[in-house]
């Protein structure tokens, strides 16, 4: 059994973490201030014995033991990340530099949860780790691509120069249940909007394209990766493209709702197209996404529903 820090563990990613990490028997301390995170995804956690919880911001230095860290504090949806972009920029580069130096200390491993937007609004299709990306560093977005970019950064640093064994990865949209119906992501937007019957808002002409990973595969790659000898960057997520039209129609469908779809203009700096390339996780990991897109919307339509 080991001791494992999960950092923004009560969030939607973190959340299914620790549930998967203390069945398996680990002792999992989840760490959160709440932001975006909630109780109620790690409710019925808190009875299990080798479960616990604190109240942190990883902005302030956290002195445990632990053996495994993985630090997936940072708020992940456009709406929340642009809602305070200072705070946002802290989080990955003194939140990360705060954990890297507790792994550090106690000898742990740790996995940076980084995230596609490091490849911005992409000139190379699909993303491969090789590739650097094409990010606006003075855009609404930056506070997030930019912050992720200098995560990684450090992450190869204390490698270089502490011999941190640090892993990356790169989490391309995922979806699932847990996921808050007011973050602002487009799955759970057109799904939230649907249900209620009321029109799906589209943003810029539906032609804008996205590859969506369920849950509980980003959660199987995330776990590889940590029992890996593979530093990373590696590309998590499935490259099974859709254009956003093609998602809200399919929602719209398994909904049955009567929903109409109503056009808003892009926002700044929005990605026109986003797809990984896995094939290093499938050679490495043996690793490929098992629950494609029609099951794994059945499932958080399911989701949804329960939590109208």
């Amino acid at each position: 059994m080991k001791k494992i820090l999960v950092t923004g563990g009560a969030g939607f990613l973190g959340s299914h973490l620790c549930h998967e990490l203390v069945d398996q028997g680990h002792h999992v301390l989840c760490a959160d201030n709440y932001f975006t995170g909630s109780r109620t995804n790690i409710w019925n956690l808190l009875a299990r014995p080798n479960f616990e919880v604190i109240r942190h911001d990883i902005c302030q230095p956290l002195y445990v033991e632990v053996d495994e860290i993985y630090n997936l504090a940072c708020p992940a949806s456009p709406k929340y990340y642009q809602l305070d972009p200072i705070q946002t920029l802290k989080t990955s580069v003194i939140g990360t530099f705060n954990m890297l130096g507790l792994a550090k200390r106690t000898g742990a491993k740790i996995l940076q949860a980084s995230t596609s937007e490091i490849y911005g609004d992409p000139e190379q299709h699909p993303q491969t780790e090789t590739y650097w990306g094409h990010v606006n560093p003075m855009g609404p977005r930056s506070c997030y691509d930019e912050g992720k970019r200098a995560a990684e950064t450090l992450c190869y640093d204390y490698a270089r120069k502490h011999a941190v064994d640090s892993k990356i990865i790169r989490i391309f949209n995922t979806y699932g249940p847990r996921m808050a119906g007011d973050d602002g992501r487009v799955v759970s937007n057109f799904i939230v909007q649907a249900l209620s019957n009321k029109p799906l808002t589209m943003y810029g002409d539906g032609s804008q394209t996205r590859s969506f990973c369920y849950v509980a595969d980003l959660i199987r790659g995330m776990l590889a990766v940590m029992q890996s000898s593979e530093a990373g960057p590696i590309n998590l997520g499935n490259p099974k493209e859709f254009t956003m039209l093609e998602l809200a129609k399919k929602i719209i469908t398994k909904t049955n709702s009567q929903s109409e779809i109503i056009f808003e203009p892009l926002p700044v700096d929005d990605p026109r197209q986003r797809q990984p390339d896995i094939s290093k996780a499938n050679k490495i990991l043996n690793w490929n996404p098992l629950i494609q897109l029609d099951r794994g919307l059945d499932l958080t339509i399911d989701y949804f529903r329960t939590c109208k």
